[in-house]
């Protein structure tokens, strides 16, 4: 950890962006949203804003990154492959994962594909879930600006949530600006019925 801060630490000297670090500091296991996520620049910027905070990063990431020699590298830096043509199980893992590490931090960008015009829920559902708290990460091309923003607590009323996550967000555009997307769900309203629905039949 002490060589990856000193490596955060110097990118961050020599970065044209300026590093927002936490305040207060978040203990304990969480999820963390990297958004808007516009560029594969936001991989460089997501490990060294984790390497600064001495946060043991853990993502996600498409499963051909993990093969051949590359692979390893991948694993060393914390990924963890997805199968986007068969996801079954994934939600389970994350939240597995999320429950079980007590340092967990675990990166979500919920827009998904750059080329996307709505955020997936699966990050609502892996915190909700896992009862631990979202942290907003940010990129902000409009002020040069990224880095972690406040620790929210999901409630479960997701129109609720979604305006506080979309009023952090609102304004903020990432390295492609164009490709921004607002934080909204396919159908908000839904997702909370269907929440309430499965917590009371469990």
């Amino acid at each position: 950890m002490p060589v990856r801060r000193a490596l955060a630490r110097l990118h961050w000297a020599v970065s044209p962006w300026r590093l927002v670090r936490e305040e207060p500091e978040h203990e304990g296991p969480r999820l963390l949203i990297g958004a808007p996520h516009t560029s594969n620049r936001d991989f460089v910027l997501m490990l060294a804003i984790a390497w600064d905070a001495r946060l043991a990063v853990r993502w996600l990431g498409k499963r051909e990154l993990f093969r051949g020699p590359l692979g390893r590298v991948m694993h060393w830096l914390g990924g963890i492959p997805v199968d986007r043509d068969d996801p079954a199980g994934l939600v389970e893992r994350v939240v597995e994962l999320a429950r079980t590490d007590p340092h967990a931090a675990i990166v979500v960008t919920p827009d998904g594909t750059r080329s996307s015009r709505q955020w997936r829920s699966g990050f609502y559902r892996i915190a909700l879930e896992a009862g631990v708290p979202v942290t907003l990460g940010f990129v902000d091309s409009v002020t040069g600006t990224t880095g972690l923003g406040p620790t929210i607590a999901l409630t479960g009323d997701v129109p609720a949530d979604m305006e506080r996550i979309r009023a952090f967000y609102a304004g903020k555009r990432g390295i492609n600006p164009e490709r921004t997307t607002e934080p909204r769900l396919a159908d908000e309203a839904g997702l909370a019925r269907r929440l309430r629905e499965e917590r009371s039949s469990a």
